[in-house]
């Protein structure tokens, strides 16, 4: 059997997340059946991390096994041609038999933008969060960089998918403007359960004056969820880059 390593990229807006789903169309699933025609078996894909529903992703790795010869240049094409146009391949390759995309995952890094403008951009309508009011980037910047380092994130994480532990490394959290597209870039080497979403909210309640910056390592160490901001929409946020040992599949 072979092990194959896809990167592919794909607008969420249509679909419930990318786990495959008993009733509703997800990316994997979609993933799956284009897989299944072009290889003549059954697949089952294994994905980098649990995008939820509207989440979109700009660099995203799976992988999968299959007994088909068809050449791994060939497969983005001959898979291309049985998706919809809002998910593609963009590269195959190769991988080690010991190659699982989310177990050997490094880090990732996930873009939450915000489209900061006084009147919403039609082009921007479930690819960003829209957002009229003025926001102070600087008490943004500081509350963003509050999150950063080894932390219990309980306090940013909603009720969904048990975990062993809720505590992560968050290599860098940053907020960056261009022109009326706000983006905040969180990079860690693991994710909880809508965790960026809800950085997103608290970092907006700081903006806001809803909270201080310099309040956030006292909320993380609380582990209360309520003392937190909100959980930010869906729409907004993109899975942007990812880490392997092996550095074809790094975006």
């Amino acid at each position: 059997m072979r092990n194959i390593a896809l990167v592919l990229a794909y607008n969420g807006t249509a679909y419930h997340g990318w786990q495959v789903q008993k009733n509703q169309a997800t990316v994997a699933q979609t993933l799956e059946r284009a897989l299944t025609m072009v290889c003549g078996e059954a697949i089952r894909v294994v994905g980098c991390g649990r995008t939820d529903a509207g989440v979109h992703a700009e660099h995203y790795v799976a992988n999968f096994r299959t007994a088909s010869r068809i050449p791994v240049e060939r497969l983005p094409f001959a898979v291309n041609t049985h998706l919809p146009e809002d998910i593609a391949v963009k590269e195959a390759y190769e991988a080690e038999e010991s190659f699982n995309a989310i177990g050997s995952c490094l880090r990732k890094e996930y873009t939450y933008r915000i489209y900061n403008g006084r009147v919403q951009d039609p082009f921007y309508v479930h690819r960003a969060f829209f957002y009229p009011k003025r926001l102070d980037e600087e008490r943004m910047a500081r509350a963003a960089r509050m999150f950063e380092g080894t932390h219990d994130f309980a306090a940013v994480r909603s009720v969904g998918t048990n975990v062993k532990s809720t505590v992560r490394t968050v290599y860098y959290c940053r907020v960056a403007r261009n022109g009326p597209l706000l983006e905040l870039k969180v990079c860690a080497d693991g994710f909880l359960y809508n965790m960026v979403r809800a950085i997103t909210g608290t970092v907006l309640y700081a903006s806001e004056g809803k909270l201080a910056p310099e309040e956030i390592p006292e909320i993380l160490a609380s582990g209360n969820r309520t003392l937190a901001g909100p959980t930010a929409p869906p729409d907004g946020l993109y899975l942007t880059r990812v880490w392997y040992e092996d550095e074809r599949l790094n975006g």
